[in-house]
């Protein structure tokens, strides 16, 4: 997987809702109405990370879910990342 241009992560976070970068990785916080909500969000989005075989960077505090997502091994993010965003965004 190829790390992917300046460019090619603006023209992709055009399509992703909320999503900004921070910290050279794809960063998005998201809202729930509790922490039920919030863990019941995490297991389904469990599903398609194992799928993708592509895990995120993510910390649960109560009803709040902060989402990063880089590909390491590329050593900045990938189409693969923008993805898994559009998974994520997909589920909730």
């Amino acid at each position: 997987m190829e790390r992917l241009s300046d460019a090619e992560v603006s023209a992709a976070l055009e399509g992703l809702d909320g999503w900004s970068v921070r910290a050279g990785k794809l960063h998005k916080e998201y809202e729930f109405a509790s922490f039920n909500e919030a863990f019941g969000f995490m297991a389904r989005a469990a599903m398609e990370i194992e799928k993708m075989d592509h895990h995120p960077e993510w910390v649960n505090t109560y009803s709040r879910l902060t989402v990063d997502l880089v590909t390491h091994d590329a050593g900045g993010i990938t189409a693969n990342d923008a993805e898994l965003a559009r998974r994520l965004d997909a589920l909730r």
